[in-house]
C-alpha cells in the first residue's frame, strides 16, 4: 500500500486512505508512539514479553487488529507499535542505530526503496528470517529483494504495490474508446508503445480540457517499474544513463507530453490533486493503494465512473519488509511475530482492512482478495487484476539509491517537457541533478 518511488509520494498517498469502500487503506499515524498500549490485552503485566516494533506511516497491524488477535493467542506477549509518519525521518535514524547497534525495536520496518541498502549494507545486524518465514509462502521477486548472495533473508514481505491501470469510463467512451476493461486491456496489451498510442487515440476526441493521463511522472515510473533493471546492473553499479531501457522510457513519455497527452503536474503535489477532483485526465498508473488516494482527492459524483485494466506490462510500485535486529531484547519472539504478521491468513485481513497488497500468493484465493470491491471502480473485481499483475512482476534489480535516481527524472527530468522544455534539455537537467545527488 506505500507508494514508495519516493518517501514522499508514499506519506501523501496513504494519507488520503479514507477512502477504498472495502476498506482498502487507511491515514497516516502521526509521529511518535502509535501505542500498543491502549489496547486491553497490552497490560506489560509481570512475566509478560513485550515486543516493540519501528515502523513508518501506516503499516495498519494495529488498524487491522492483529497485534489484539496475536496477543489473545499468546497472552504472555505484549506489542507496542512507535510510529513515525514519514519514512525520511525514519530511515536515516535506523541506519544510525543499527550501526551503533543500540536504541533498535525489536522489529524494525524497511520501506522497499531502502532494502537493496540494508541487504548490502547491514545484514550482519540482522537476523536470518528465512528460518521462520517460510519461502514458498512469498512471491519469488520479493523474497530475493530481501536476501543477500549467501542466502540470509533480512526481512519479511509485508505488501506489494502491482502495477495496473486506472480509468475513467466515462472519458473513455466521450473519446470513442472501448470501456470493458478486457478490451480496453488488448489496446496496448505487451508494449507501452500502445499505450501511449491509445492516448493519441483518445486526445483526438478528448472531452475539453482533459488529457489522456495524469502525468508524465507517473508514465515513465509505470514503464520502469515493468524492468528488470534500470538504475543498476546486477553488479550494483549505477547504470542510469547506459541503460537503453532508461533512457527508452524517458523518451516515450518525453513524447507524450510533447504531444500533450499527459498532464503537466507533478503526482501529490496539491495542483495535481485538483485535476483528479475535476476529472481533467482519464488514465493513470495504479497500484491498488491509489485507489484510496483517488476516493480521497475525488468529488463524490465520480464514484462508479472508474474502472481498471491491466497494464501493458506487469510492474511493481510499493511495499515494505520487516526486519529482526540482532541487537533486539526479544530476537526469538520478535522473529516469529514478524513471520506471523506476513503469513498469507493475516496479509489477507490486512488487505480486507487497509488495502495493503499482499506479497503472499496464498493470500490470493482468500475471499477477502478475490471478493475485494471500492466505491470508485464499482463492481470491477480489484483484488483478482491485482493478483495477476503481482504474480508476473519481474525480480528486479534494485539499488541503494534508486529513490535518489526515480525522483531526478521524475520531478527534475520529463515534468520539464510537460511545461515546454525539449526532451533533450529535460533529460540533460535529470541527470546533472541525479549526479550531483550521487556525488558522480
Amino acid at each position: 500500500m506505500r507508494a514508495r518511488i519516493g518517501t514522499r509520494r508514499r506519506t501523501v498517498a496513504l494519507a488520503a486512505v479514507a477512502a477504498l469502500g472495502a476498506g482498502l487503506l487507511a491515514g497516516c499515524a502521526d509521529d511518535g508512539d502509535g501505542g500498543g498500549s491502549d489496547s486491553p490485552n497490552s497490560g506489560g503485566g509481570k512475566g509478560k514479553t513485550t515486543i516493540t516494533l519501528g515502523l513508518f506511516g501506516t503499516f495498519g497491524f494495529k488498524e487491522a487488529g492483529l497485534y489484539d488477535e496475536y496477543m489473545k493467542l499468546n497472552p504472555n506477549i505484549v506489542i507496542k507499535e512507535n510510529v513515525v509518519e514519514r519514512n525520511e525521518n525514519y530511515y536515516p535514524a535506523l541506519v544510525n542505530h543499527l550501526t551503533t547497534n543500540s536504541g533498535l525495536m525489536d522489529i524494525q520496518g524497511v520501506e522497499v526503496g531502502n532494502i537493496a541498502e540494508v541487504v548490502g549494507t547491514q545484514s550482519s545486524k540482522l537476523l536470518d528470517l528465512s528460518k521462520y518465514g517460510k519461502q514458498a509462502d512469498y512471491l519469488e521477486w520479493k523474497w530475493k529483494q530481501a536476501t543477500t548472495a549467501d542466502g540470509q533473508t533480512v526481512g519479511l514481505g509485508t505488501d506489494v504495490g502491482p502495477m495496473a491501470i486506472c480509468y475513467r469510463t466515462d472519458l473513455f467512451k466521450a473519446a470513442g474508446l472501448p470501456t470493458d476493461r478486457e478490451e480496453v486491456a488488448k489496446l496496448w496489451a505487451g508494449d507501452w508503445q500502445k499505450f501511449v498510442e491509445t492516448g493519441r487515440t483518445y486526445q483526438k476526441k478528448a472531452p475539453k480540457g482533459t488529457t489522456f493521463m495524469d502525468s508524465p511522472g507517473g508514465l515513465i515510473n509505470a514503464i520502469l517499474s515493468s524492468e528488470t533493471e534500470r538504475f543498476y546492473d546486477a553488479s550494483g553499479k549505477v547504470v542510469y544513463k547506459e541503460n537503453p531501457a532508461v533512457k527508452a522510457a524517458f523518451d516515450l513519455t518525453a513524447a507524450a507530453a510533447e504531444d500533450g497527452l499527459v498532464g503537466n503536474q507533478t503526482q501529490f503535489q496539491p495542483a495535481w490533486d485538483t485535476t483528479i477532483a475535476n476529472s481533467k485526465f482519464a488514465a493513470m498508473s495504479c497500484p491498488p493503494w491509489m485507489l484510496g488516494y483517488i476516493k480521497g482527492k475525488s468529488k463524490p459524483e465520480s464514484a462508479g465512473k472508474w474502472d481498471v485494466a491491466q497494464a501493458p506490462k506487469s510492474g511493481n510500485w510499493g511495499g515494505s519488509f520487516l526486519a529482526v535486529p540482532k541487537a533486539g531484547k526479544n530476537t526469538e519472539e520478535a522473529a516469529k511475530l514478524a513471520a506471523w504478521l506476513t503469513a498469507p491468513a493475516q496479509q489477507s485481513k490486512l488487505f480486507a482492512v487497509q488495502g495493503s497488497f499482499p506479497s503472499t500468493p496464498g493470500a490470493y484465493t482468500s475471499a477477502e482478495v478475490t471478493g475485494a470491491k471500492n466505491d470508485m471502480t464499482g463492481d470491477a473485481p480489484i483484488g483478482t487484476i491485482f493478483a495477476e499483475a503481482a504474480k508476473n512482476s519481474p525480480v528486479q534489480v534494485i539499488g541503494p539509491k534508486d529513490q535518489i535516481i526515480q525522483q531526478g527524472l521524475t520531478d527534475n527530468g520529463v515534468i520539464l517537457v510537460a511545461q515546454g522544455k525539449s526532451p533533450k534539455e529535460a533529460w540533460e537537467t535529470a541527470v546533472k541533478t541525479i549526479d550531483n545527488n550521487l556525488d558522480q
